[in-house]
């Protein structure tokens, strides 16, 4: 159902955007450190090739992708019942407890512990996407949806490049700093970090809609809304080329060392960071956010086919501006997503796109990473090492296709 404006934000509002954009930018900038050294650590404990390394960063990846699968609504359906900033406090403390155990792994068994429990504590970015919403009148989610993702980026900026150079000197020490980090953000949110969802329009526990499979009742609700999540899906599983095999493609097919990549990773967080902040949310006041998500999708799909046919260095980081470019299609998409429930259900839906996005990042590791592991060793593979980010082209074509369906299902 379309639900109703709301009344515009008060001042003690505004402040608290402002909170959970502070919480989000100290959440980036832990991930952005261990960004660029968790390959590398994943490689140095297996002891393999750059193929080895890669099935095991599908594993690892998976496992935590099922771990968020099944946290993700449990945690949306907590927050819609006793509100965001429990939920949002618990996941802060318990990040900062995973980079502690990964900074001590002595094994990959291990650091796949302390990826079980990220995918646990992530599940939390669906609550704080339902807080933007909370706080947030319809007309206006596109620009701040755009404004969670630019402050992600922000914090990604400095990220990756002080976690590759760090990483030059010990390769765990990035991980102790990010955990440092992100406590210091827990402790943050817990003095200054407000509620966001009051009593009175919090809903009962409804246990049979945490149910990950179940939960996604609410995205068949109409055929707007189901085009829409399945446009999501598709995008998020093309996303896992990139997001999996980046530092081993590069480092294989370009000779690319840590700082080269995290280098390359705070300007395309920098890049990703105008996208949100500025160029999204005027292309959703002027072209609206239908035809922003749709631009997006067409450029997302650009940059990875380009990554994946480019030879050279130069010709990846051309491929790298289109694929920021098409970042777009995030804050637009949360935007029409949030436009079709009412406020009592926010976390729920939340929860829901979350838990679909986790099948996404636990399928598409395990299928991408043995894509690229089969290109790389198989002589005159069609596509060559770039393979896995052509398929991820595609994919986001098709992407494109169903959204366009479900924008004249609305």
């Amino acid at each position: 159902m379309a639900e109703a404006a709301a009344d515009p934000p008060s001042e003690p509002r505004r402040a608290a955007l402002g909170f959970i954009l502070a919480s989000v930018a100290f959440d980036a900038l832990s991930f952005g450190l261990i960004l660029p050294l968790l390959p590398r650590l994943i490689l140095e404990l297996s002891g393999g090739s750059s193929g080895d390394a890669a099935r095991a960063v599908g594993v690892i990846a998976a496992i935590w992708a099922a771990m968020n699968f099944l946290a993700a609504p449990v945690l949306g359906v907590l927050s819609d019942r006793f509100g965001r900033r429990p939920v949002i406090l618990i996941s802060a403390f318990g990040f900062s407890a995973d980079l502690a155990v990964m900074a001590l792994a002595p094994t990959l068994g291990w650091l796949f512990l302390g990826r079980a429990i990220s995918g646990v504590t992530a599940a939390s970015n669906a609550t704080a996407a339902a807080y933007i919403a909370d706080i947030t009148p319809p007309e206006k989610r596109a620009q701040r949806f755009g404004l969670f993702s630019a402050t992600f980026g922000a914090g990604m900026i400095l990220g990756p490049a002080l976690g590759g150079m760090l990483g030059a000197i010990d390769p765990r020490a990035p991980f102790w700093l990010a955990s440092a980090v992100a406590l210091g953000g827990a402790i943050y949110g817990v003095f200054i970090l407000p509620e966001s969802l009051p009593r009175e329009r919090r809903g009962a526990v409804s246990w049979r809609s945490a149910i990950p499979v179940t939960s996604y009742g609410i995205l068949l609700r109409d055929k707007a809304l189901a085009g829409l999540a399945g446009t999501s899906f598709l995008m998020q599983f093309a996303a896992q080329t990139a997001n999996n095999i980046f530092v081993l493609y590069t480092a294989y097919r370009y000779g690319w060392t840590t700082r080269d990549v995290g280098l390359l990773l705070m300007f395309f967080s920098a890049g990703n960071m105008l996208v949100q902040a500025v160029i999204a949310p005027r292309l959703a006041t002027t072209i609206g956010p239908w035809r922003t998500m749709f631009l997006g999708t067409a450029l997302s799909g650009v940059g990875l086919i380009g990554g994946g046919s480019s030879s050279t260095g130069l010709g990846f980081c051309l491929a790298s501006v289109a694929l920021c470019l098409g970042n777009m299609f995030g804050a637009a998409l949360q935007a029409l997503c949030t436009s079709r429930v009412g406020p009592e259900e926010q976390g729920r839906l939340q929860g829901a796109l979350s838990s679909q996005a986790a099948i996404a990042t636990m399928a598409g590791p395990l299928i991408f990473t043995q894509v690229y592991a089969w290109s790389v060793s198989t002589p005159n593979a069609p596509g060559g090492a770039g393979l896995a980010l052509i398929c991820g082209g595609a994919l986001m074509g098709c992407a494109l296709l169903i959204g366009l369906w479900a924008r004249r299902a609305a």
